[in-house]
């Protein structure tokens, strides 16, 4: 056989060496053989290996592109870091708002203001876009009355008066006294007629006018009836854990911190109101979000506000520690109303309240 002389760069050596090492370099990724970094640097740079925040990934093999250490590439894919878990913080339970910003946009409901330095009333009715009479109304107050630091003022959410209907008034009666409207008031108040009223009711009466006193001596208003002890049940699972005290209107606040617990009928009675809603406003309600109001055989009335859902309906008869709904006032969630977490909203009107403290 004739061998044929090899010529040009076949005859060197060097020249089979290349074909070798370019034949590995192909096969090795399908091999699943690690490359060493001595020929592809995927390191750190030198700014990364001191520490520096700000250092970068080689990406390849002497291409000058980097990349944040925020990523890795894998297999051609780019995975952004997973930081570590943010620590959970425990929900905060209800407290009276002292936010301005809060209390003074558009709003519903009647809400509590404490006075700072430097109030006035002529000031605090500015503040508020109402009229010094609404305020000095609202407040048993007159022109001469000075309020001081940390006093807790009423807050009406619209210029007028407001009244607290007792047996026997129609909603008619009452805006003619004011000199009101009555189809403003009945949907200032989300009534569905004039006939929803009931008595411990607070009505707004926008544009509302208080009537002169009359000029013939009467007998002072006696204050809260005294409750008959043991006549209410907390309306809570034991403890009953009260989280703030005495608030508009003769009410305080109970919560466990958790949102879903049973609430119960604080005393036997007629459901005269149980309300709900989908919406999520903060002023659904008047703020008081979804809630129910009961009227005792003792010419009271319970109310129990931001309820997460309600299992009774109106003209229920239902007896003390019967479970009426469950405990809601979770931020954002559908009927919580004006709220900072989960709690009950138990009001009185008729006596005063037994768990105030």
């Amino acid at each position: 056989m004739k061998l044929t002389k090899l010529t040009g760069s076949r005859q060197d050596p060097l020249f089979y060496c290349g074909c070798f090492a370019f034949a590995l370099l192909l096969i090795t990724p399908i091999l699943g053989v690690p490359v060493s970094n001595n020929i592809f640097s995927t390191g750190l740079s030198e700014e990364a290996s001191k520490g520096n925040s700000n250092s970068h990934l080689a990406l390849g093999p002497f291409t000058g592109v980097f990349q944040s250490p925020d990523f890795y590439l894998i297999q051609r894919n780019s995975f952004k870091a997973m930081p570590p878990s943010g620590t959970i913080k425990p929900q905060v339970l209800a407290t009276l708002s002292e936010n301005e910003e809060d209390l003074t946009g558009d709003r519903s409901g009647i809400v509590e203001y404490i006075v700072k330095a430097g109030d006035t009333l002529s000031s605090i009715a500015d503040q508020f876009g109402l009229s010094l009479e609404t305020i000095l109304w609202a407040n048993n107050l007159t022109k001469n009355s000075t309020v001081t630091i940390g006093k807790k003022l009423v807050i009406l959410p619209t210029s007028g008066t407001m009244h607290m209907v007792k047996a026997g008034e129609t909603l008619g009666e009452i805006v003619k006294k004011y000199k009101g409207d009555l189809t403003q008031t009945i949907s200032f108040n989300d009534l569905d007629n004039e006939n929803q009223v009931f008595i411990g009711d607070i009505v707004v009466i926008p544009g509302g006018i208080l009537p002169p006193k009359p000029v013939v001596a009467v007998k002072p208003t006696p204050g809260l009836a005294p409750t008959t002890a043991g006549y209410f049940l907390c309306p809570v699972s034991s403890p009953c854990r009260i989280t703030q005290g005495l608030h508009w209107y003769n009410a305080i606040d109970f919560s466990h911190g958790k949102c879903g617990e049973p609430i119960y009928a604080a005393a036997s009675g007629i459901v005269q109101r149980a309300k709900t809603t989908t919406l999520t406003s903060r002023w659904a309600f008047g703020g008081a979000g979804n809630h129910i109001s009961i009227s005792h055989p003792n010419n009271t009335t319970t109310f129990y506000g931001h309820l997460l859902s309600v299992v009774v309906n109106v003209g229920d008869q239902v007896s003390k520690g019967q479970v009426i709904a469950y405990m809601g006032g979770a931020p954002g969630t559908p009927g919580a109303g004006r709220s900072t977490g989960c709690h009950l909203h138990f009001g009185i009107t008729g006596a005063s309240n037994p768990f105030a403290r």
